[in-house]
């Protein structure tokens, strides 16, 4: 089929699924996944093949960088006493014992260690579409966990087909294929990233700045790969630092127009490979005579059983070296394993594994093991997104874990320093910006409204949280506490009946007499607007210190910072907003 026609097929295919998931209750990858499983059907569509460097090339570097931006620094740091081991230790565990289960169903021992390699890993684009149900600290543990231990799956990777064409392989080899996987990733994503923030400082301009920051994950990944180090390691690093070091070299405009942009393109990228990887499996399964498919199946649930149990057990075994959360018991830890384990899925960096394997010996014979090999892996991601997918919110439903509410009480604690930050400044910023002392009481009044409001709106959260720990019926929220959200409503807004009155356009008229040049309202608002952008100015300084000394997490830092751009473009205006 030609380029064009495969980019409208996969179109059509996103919109269906699309439109079908909220309606059937599923997840939309596991949907899309569907459709390309029926859509293997049709002999023609199944010519459509999903070369490894395309899937290296294009969607690994966007999508990881994707989630790298979208995660917290501050719990990947908390969490590395979880995150060290499961992201090495677990990964060689899991794919020795994946070829070991292969292997003793009659497939070659090398081809079933690249076997155990390309299964191994966790996948964080898998793990972000589908675990959205997991309490937060857990989804962001799991999503690290995701994010860093394909390089550990790469270097097994590497190590696994050296053998598997011949080559020989010692152990100084090997620790230095592991040195430089870690490390050169870790350095090529360091180096893209400080290039990133030199480049980014000197711009202003949307467009150049968002072109830049689309650059960086492929540079960090082309960079690595030229080193031979671990491309996805270099995407995640140069991701988190980008995300960290963002609201100093980014501006405004050109955060919003990223944060409307960037999740719509991951949309697309994840939704079209999860499409592919349906029609792949289709061509996989037509490639391979039926004699060896019903050994091949056994192969791959016994693989998938063999991850699971590897996976349970390695938590369970290293709980002793982990710091169990405070009020935790063993039964609430058991549970939590078992909620970890169903989140463990598969997805694309696995099958690029696979399909990444050499089709023939340097003499030229073919590669043994290769159909098999990509069979299994295919199947493992199948049965991890359709079945362990439908089944993690059941799963998460009868773990009970606690509700994770410190994002929530960070965002209010957040909301009132930066409001009270702002209050205490505005005489300095007054005086500093040359605001008559008209609009700087009014500033003033209208900041600690905001203020009372954002107080209420804490108190009121933590009081239903006590009720709601007293009983467990909900109770009916009457008109007063939708007063309390909305505000007060201006005495005029309402008529004699209760009812609201309708807006009424009043004409001003101005005199002649009236000097215009004697506080007129163009300069009220001018000067208005110079305060109001000063404020947020120390509003944001005043987060990103929070941020830094990690009083509140990097998400909630990235809501707050989000809401004050938004309230900045609307002051400039759209006519004075960055190009």
């Amino acid at each position: 089929m030609q380029g064009l026609e495969v980019t409208v097929l996969l179109g059509i295919a996103l919109l269906v699924g699309t439109v079908l998931a909220p309606r059937l209750r599923v997840a939309t990858p596991l949907v899309l996944l569907a459709i390309g499983l029926l859509l293997g059907f049709v002999p023609e569509l199944r010519e459509i093949e999903l070369p490894p460097e395309t899937m290296l090339l294009l969607f690994l570097p966007v999508m990881l960088f994707r989630e790298a931006w979208t995660t917290s620094l501050r719990s990947v740091r908390r969490s590395l006493r979880y995150i060290v081991p499961m992201s090495t230790l677990l990964v060689v565990a899991s794919a020795f014992a994946v070829a070991g289960v292969a292997s003793a169903l009659g497939v070659p021992w090398e081809a079933a260690l690249v076997m155990g390699a390309a299964v191994a890993p966790p996948d964080a684009t898998a793990v972000a579409a589908l675990g959205r149900l997991l309490p937060e600290r857990t989804f962001m543990k799991l999503k690290a966990e995701s994010l860093t231990n394909d390089g550990t799956a790469l270097v097994l990777y590497a190590i696994a087909v050296s053998l598997l064409l011949g080559d020989q392989v010692t152990p100084l080899s090997i620790t230095g294929m592991v040195a430089l996987s870690y490390l050169g990733g870790a350095a090529a994503g360091v180096a893209v990233a400080a290039a990133a923030f030199v480049v980014l400082r000197r711009m202003r301009s949307t467009l150049t700045i968002n072109l830049t920051l689309l650059l960086v994950p492929f540079v960090s990944f082309l960079v690595a790969e030229l080193i031979e180090a671990s491309g996805v390691l270099a995407v995640v690093f140069a991701g988190l630092i980008i995300a960290w070091v963002s609201p100093r070299i980014t501006t405004a405009t050109s955060r919003r127009a990223a944060d409307a942009t960037w999740p719509f393109g991951v949309y697309l990228l994840n939704g079209a490979l999860f499409v592919l990887i349906g029609l792949e499996v289709q061509l996989v399964i037509h490639e391979i005579s039926p004699s060896e498919i019903g050994t091949l199946l056994l192969v791959t649930l016994a693989a998938w059983f063999a991850l699971f149990v590897v996976r349970y057990v390695f938590q369970w075994l290293f709980s002793p070296f982990s710091r169990p959360a405070a009020g935790s018991t063993r039964s609430l830890r058991h549970r939590s394993r078992v909620v970890s384990t169903f989140a463990g899925f598969r997805g694309a960096v696995s099958l690029a594994i696979a399909l990444s394997v050499p089709i023939t010996m340097p003499g030229g014979e073919p590669v043994a093991g290769r159909d098999a090999i990509v069979f299994v892996t295919a199947g493992v991601i199948m049965l991890t997104l359709l079945v362990q997918g439908p089944l993690l919110p059941a799963v998460i439903r009868w773990a009970k874990l606690p509700s994770d509410d410190a994002a929530v009480a960070e965002f209010e604690l957040a909301q009132r320093a930066i409001s009270g930050a702002a209050l205490a400044a505005l005489d300095d910023l007054a005086v500093e910006h040359g605001i008559s002392d008209a609009v700087r009481d009014r500033a003033r009044r209208e900041g600690y409204e905001r203020l009372e409001l954002a107080n209420a709106r804490a108190v009121a959260r933590l009081r239903a949280a006590e009720e709601s720990e007293r009983s467990d019926a909900d109770d009916a929220i009457g008109d007063d506490d939708d007063a309390a959200r909305v505000g007060p409503v201006p005495p005029d807004a309402i008529d004699g009946d209760g009812r609201r009155a309708a807006p009424q356009l009043e004409m001003i008229a101005v005199s002649d007499d009236i000097d215009l040049t004697q506080r007129s309202p163009l300069i009220r608002h001018r000067e208005a607007t110079r305060l109001h952008l000063a404020v947020l100015d120390r509003k944001r300084e005043v987060l990103l210190r929070l941020r830094r000394e990690g009083t509140i997490d990097d998400l909630v830092a990235r809501r707050i910072l989000a809401s004050l751009d938004l309230d900045e473009i609307r002051a400039r205006g759209l006519e004075r907003t960055d190009d």
